[in-house]
């Protein structure tokens, strides 16, 4: 889970070490403005909607992308706290132009429609945690269900194919769980600066989702890394019993935060590092 208290601190990390002014990190902020990705070479035609999903409590409220021909891998993605917003639809069509069909969820549907941080990434972060203290592994897994299984009804959705999932922040053990509650259908997980993935208990993501026969992409932020050291490990020492394949690495000088462009500590050097890893796990995973 996104941490309080870590902010203001990455802030005063980058003004530090030179990587953005005071001024700068304030443009980053603003009312949640994207970035413009880097384009996709050789990009495929897409079509994307707005689109509603009834799942056992309610309806919720997505963006789907896809290839305006054909059927593609299904992807799954889940935002991080600061929810649905133009720039997950901005990465999701990025990932939709380079041969997927991609559905990326407002998680609060429960309690509000999208956007549900008012300013975006610019959002206090007071403002949304409530938010994501009203989720738990039984609504994970409910919704992991039934958004998997709203995909696999789509005609641009590849059946002969796996489906991907991954998750930003708060989204990462959801995509771990997705796994989990669909182990059937889900081949690949990616999670990036993910919250909570390792906890001390029987139901941790990571323990749930080494029950599959998915392939991991586990990056990790470097602050995230200092704060909770042994977590790679013991992702490692899981993943390795269980024979999974599964890439973890810690991105030296990231923070938490560091791959949607609309952060305030967005990072592209080591975004699209992170970016061409998750297209090398579908390519061989899907």
């Amino acid at each position: 889970m996104c941490d309080l208290d870590h902010f203001e601190q990455d802030r005063e990390k980058y003004e530090t070490l030179g990587l953005v002014t005071r001024k700068q990190f304030g443009v980053l902020l603003g009312a949640g403005m994207s970035m413009i990705l880097p384009r996709v070479v050789n990009a495929v035609a897409v079509t994307d909607a707005e689109v509603n999903i009834t799942t056992p409590d309610g309806t919720a409220d997505c963006y789907f992308v896809h290839p305006a021909s054909g059927a593609a891998p299904g992807v799954l993605i889940w935002p991080d706290i600061f929810g649905l917003r133009p720039a997950k639809r901005q990465m999701a069509k990025r990932l939709a132009e380079s041969g997927y069909s991609v559905l990326v969820v407002n998680p609060f549907y429960r309690t509000k429609k999208a956007p549900t941080a008012e300013s975006g990434s610019a959002t206090p972060i007071q403002q949304v945690m409530p938010l994501a203290q009203s989720l738990n592994e039984t609504t994970h897994m409910t919704d992991a269900k039934a958004f998997i299984g709203w995909l696999d009804k789509q005609p641009s959705v590849a059946k002969n194919r796996k489906v991907g999932t991954q998750g930003y922040c708060m989204g990462g053990p959801m995509a771990f769980r997705t796994a989990a509650a669909v182990p059937d259908r889900v081949g690949a997980v990616a999670s990036f600066h993910g919250g909570g993935l390792v906890r001390d208990a029987a139901n941790s993501p990571h323990l749930q989702a080494s029950k599959t026969k998915a392939q991991f992409l586990v990056a990790i932020a470097a602050n995230d890394d200092e704060r909770a050291p042994k977590d790679k490990e013991v992702l490692k020492e899981t993943f390795g019993k269980a024979n999974l394949q599964a890439e973890i690495e810690v991105y030296a000088n990231s923070a938490h935060g560091w791959c949607p462009p609309d952060s305030r500590v967005y990072n592209e050097v080591l975004a699209e590092k992170a970016w061409s890893r998750l297209l090398a796990l579908y390519s061989k995973a899907l």
